[in-house]
């Protein structure tokens, strides 16, 4: 089975049906299916050939989506880029991925042979043929690239097979959105160029209305909650602090029934908010580029296991490994693995980074977790953020999560920063309300946390930097630190 004849499927049962809004515009699935079947025809046109890389660089807008599912028909393998990413960051993805297009909403100096910006790609999806855009491709192709987070060094490409695209959809529509229906409305206001996007089709498969929003906003997204009556969204943590920190919060009547998180584990006391605003309808899904959005779920009925990013998929096997690749018992920490056919096939062009991550079979995540009794897995860090300190091993985001519990912040980073007699000195970086104060905030650490596990410093800071999927870069963080600190 194709992702296109899913598109035409839907097309047929849902007609005339809203499918996609972006403003003032609605779209009907049988207008969404004719628009790629139209834009599929016109790549293929230039010359383009099943198999060759097309990037695609827009914020969220029915264009976007249109242009996605124009590349699953028409056999074009799509490179997502996220437009808040630097024109160099663009063309080094571009270049990497060996893109030979890109479609992009008028960003200048980006390199391929075939550059189509807003306006040639609102005539190509008008004036395309109209005859049906079939391209049959094995299902073990490759379906499109994606980008690791690059939050140890530089993005990688990962290859997914249609294959993997159709397992993730399944899983979604089974587990993590099991009661969409037409009916429903998903605001997307995180990017569809990451997490988000990967909602669309299960929603779209489902007879669900999809409104977009071109960049997040609290204030526009509670009105459009509103306004829309939407009842499904995806946020990442740092949004839904953000939302909760809104002055006007308690006069928007929202309706959501399903509230997705993911590219981090939500602090407790954040979550203790949210839900006592919202209700209890979050559910967590943890995954990673390699194994995109589906490793385990953390369903709304258990978020009292406090940290717990959910139990695997049905699809997917995970486990704990310790540094030995030896499975590790409940309760004790190493690394977590998988595997299952929605795993990535390879690192684009890069053997060696592929044999590391599959090590015996598994795909290692790189992230350090341990699982409890009843098969819940918690994530404790990356394996790259650990912290040595004083001969204690410092997990940045158990301090991070007491952090966040102050008033007014809406986000932290804990790094390390060099010393001589410790190893690393703790030092904390926040953003939240104009009101806050680092002596305050210092107090707050005082009487929450450990002397060992206490920052030495903090800083506060109007935002954090944050990679294209909306997870804090400690890397980028400790680097402006560190040149920012004069030596001695």
């Amino acid at each position: 089975m194709q992702i296109g004849s899913l598109i035409r499927r839907s097309a047929r049962q849902y007609g005339d049906a809203p499918c996609l809004t972006e403003g003032n515009r609605t779209i009907s699935f049988r207008e969404f299916d004719q628009a790629t079947d139209r834009l599929g025809n016109a790549l293929l046109d230039l010359g383009l050939r099943p198999g060759d890389r097309v990037g695609v660089a827009m914020p969220n807008t029915i264009q976007c989506l249109i242009a996605y599912f124009a590349l699953a028909k028409s056999g074009l393998v799509r490179v997502s880029i996220n437009t808040r990413e630097t024109v160099h960051d663009l063309n080094f993805k571009l270049d990497r991925a060996g893109a030979r297009a890109v479609i992009h909403n008028g960003i200048n100096g980006l390199k391929a042979e075939f550059s189509v910006n807003r306006q040639q790609l609102t005539d190509m999806i008008e004036n395309g043929r109209t005859t049906p855009c079939d391209v049959d491709r094995a299902l073990d192709d490759v379906f499109r690239l994606a980008f690791t987070g690059g939050t140890t060094g530089k993005p990688k490409a990962v290859t997914l097979s249609t294959r993997g695209e159709l397992v993730e959809t399944n899983c979604i529509m089974s587990e993590l959105l099991p009661d969409v229906r037409q009916g429903d409305i998903f605001l997307h206001g995180a990017p569809i160029a990451h997490a988000s996007g990967a909602l669309f089709l299960p929603t779209f498969l489902r007879g669900g209305h999809s409104v977009v929003m071109p960049k997040f906003d609290t204030t526009e997204f509670l009105q459009l909650a509103e306004e829309t009556g939407a009842t499904l969204t995806f946020l990442v943590p740092t949004m839904i602090a953000m939302i909760l920190e809104h002055p006007d919060l308690a006069s928007f009547k929202t309706k959501f029934t399903r509230i997705t998180y993911a590219a981090s584990t939500i602090s407790p006391s954040v979550l203790a908010r949210a839900e006592a605003h919202f209700g209890r309808v979050f559910a967590q899904t943890y995954g990673q580029a390699e194994s995109p959005m589906v490793i385990t779920c953390l369903q709304p009925e258990d978020h009292d296991r406090i940290g717990s990013c959910g139990r695997p998929y049905a699809v997917v096997d995970v486990m704990v490994f310790d540094e030995n690749d030896s499975p590790l018992p409940p309760g004790e920490i190493g690394e977590i693995v998988c595997r299952g056919p929605q795993v990535m096939d390879r690192y684009w062009e890069n053997p060696d980074a592929t044999a590391e991550a599959f090590r015996n079979g598994w795909l290692h995540t790189g992230d350090l977790g341990k699982m409890d009794d009843d098969g819940f897995f918690y994530i404790i860090e990356r394996k790259n953020d650990l912290l040595v300190s004083g001969g204690f091993n410092i997990y940045p985001r158990e301090i991070e999560d007491v952090l966040m519990g102050y008033d007014g912040i809406v986000e932290a980073a804990l790094i390390g920063l060099p010393d001589e007699r410790w190893g690393h000195r703790l030092h904390a970086v926040v953003s939240g309300q104009p009101t806050l104060d680092a002596e305050q905030i210092m107090t707050f650490a005082r009487e929450n946390l450990a002397d060992f596990k206490r920052p030495k410093s903090i800083e506060i800071w109007p935002e954090l930097p944050k990679s294209a999927a909306g997870k804090i870069l400690r890397r980028a963080v400790r680097d402006r630190v560190l040149n920012a600190t004069p030596t001695t």
